[in-house]
């Protein structure tokens, strides 16, 4: 009997089987799968997501081979892929200003782009190339410290779903034209921006993240929001503004979200004195704080990190804000979950969640976490939490000890 060669089971695989584990390797190694055999020479050329990082080249402590290596292996890549790219990411710290960016993203931009993931590292910032705007088909945009400035000519991305712009060197007026013209937007994520004063204008946005120094916040016509995380680093100047107009600036902030499920806060205070960080002993902070939740009717699950310093409860203040600040005819309708980290017990803490438990009927878990310092209060904190009175029979409180 003559040999008979074994069947080739690789090259014989269906293609979507191909496509499933192609998409599963690092496109270092995807590319590498072109020495399995003839057929196999060009399949990862087809790949419709490309993820790129320094993992793509051999490591080496030469800052500028690596950047070379890296250039290069995305240069050819793109050169070598044949059909549509609807992913490209792009994650590294060695390529901040790198002109071929702007090649990468012109090619990008005439091959049906849906995602686009940008984010370099420490540096000069990368000027986002007006050849971006030009991608008509983005779903989602991520930018990491880039300079974004969209030209007088931009009608804006009608198609884009998720935004997330993280140290992004652009003015309010172009953030706030920007997401005005992006009519199915439903993920929105704002970071590490300075000052800011923003009025939010869509209607379809779901899910909403701010973290920074904000000193005006509007949502003039989001209906459909329905999770929000807010984290707000004030400094003394910011904060003087909220104390003066607060009232005004939160019915404005809450006023278009009826749907609102889920918000969870983390409010900074940061100032040039003694303590770097303080919470619950900062009346500016909790007046803040209660203007944000009783202004969410809706409100069902509330989540708030503390950075109490447990050494002024000595000199707590007068506690009498209680009765003049705090709302007589408020009620969350909706709230069922409520989950406190890094709490010291001191004395505003505990009137606050009072103030919670006493004003929530249907309340199911309060979760409370002490902070690491407070170690000899624990036990009188939660003694002080059990004679509390719950609206919600139903209302059980878990302490936490790590």
């Amino acid at each position: 009997m003559g040999d008979v060669s074994a069947p080739d089971l690789i090259s014989d695989l269906p293609q979507s089987i191909v496509e499933s584990i192609l998409t599963r390797l690092p496109i270092r190694d995807a590319v590498r799968t072109s020495i399995l055999s003839s057929r196999w020479r060009y399949k990862w050329a087809t790949l419709t997501q490309l993820l790129f990082d320094e993992k793509c080249v051999i490591s080496s402590n030469d800052r500028c081979k690596v950047e070379d290596s890296l250039v290069k292996f995305i240069t050819r890549t793109l050169f070598l892929h044949q059909g549509p790219i609807h992913k490209f990411q792009l994650t590294t710290s060695h390529l901040q200003c790198c002109p071929d960016i702007d090649q990468w993203l012109l090619f990008l931009s005439r091959n049906d782009i849906k995602e686009l993931v940008l984010e370099l590292g420490e540096g000069e910032w990368f000027r986002v190339p007006s050849c971006l705007f030009n991608c008509k088909k983005l779903t989602r945009l991520d930018l990491f410290r880039c300079e974004f400035d969209p030209p007088p000519s931009f009608k804006g991305f009608l198609c884009l779903k998720s935004l997330n712009l993280h140290q992004v060197l652009v003015s309010p007026e172009a953030i706030e034209s920007l997401i005005s013209s992006c009519p199915l937007l439903e993920s929105l994520a704002l970071s590490y921006f300075d000052s800011l004063a923003l009025t939010i204008i869509a209607p379809n946005l779901k899910y909403l993240c701010l973290e920074g120094e904000f000193k005006d916040i509007c949502l003039e016509n989001t209906p459909l929001l329905v999770a929000m995380s807010v984290a707000m680093y004030m400094t003394d100047d910011i904060a003087e503004h909220f104390e003066q107009s607060s009232s005004c600036n939160f019915n404005r902030f809450l006023g278009s979200v009826p749907r609102l499920e889920r918000l969870i806060g983390h409010i900074y205070f940061t100032k040039v004195v003694e303590l770097n960080q303080v919470s619950f002993e900062d009346m500016k902070e909790i007046l803040v704080v209660l203007r944000l939740i009783t202004n969410s009717p809706n409100l069902r699950e509330l989540q708030i990190s503390g950075s109490s310093n447990t050494l002024a409860t000595i000199d707590a203040p007068d506690l009498d804000f209680w009765d003049d600040e705090r709302p007589s005819d408020c009620t969350f309708k909706q709230l069922k979950l409520v989950k406190m980290t890094d709490m010291s017990g001191v004395p505003h803490e505990m009137e606050f969640i009072k103030f919670l438990l006493a004003n929530s009927p249907v309340l199911e878990m309060m979760s409370i976490s002490p902070c690491v310092y407070v170690m000899d209060g624990r036990l009188n904190m939660l003694i002080e939490l059990l004679r509390f009175r719950r609206a919600s029979a139903q209302a059980e409180i878990l302490f936490i000890q790590d």
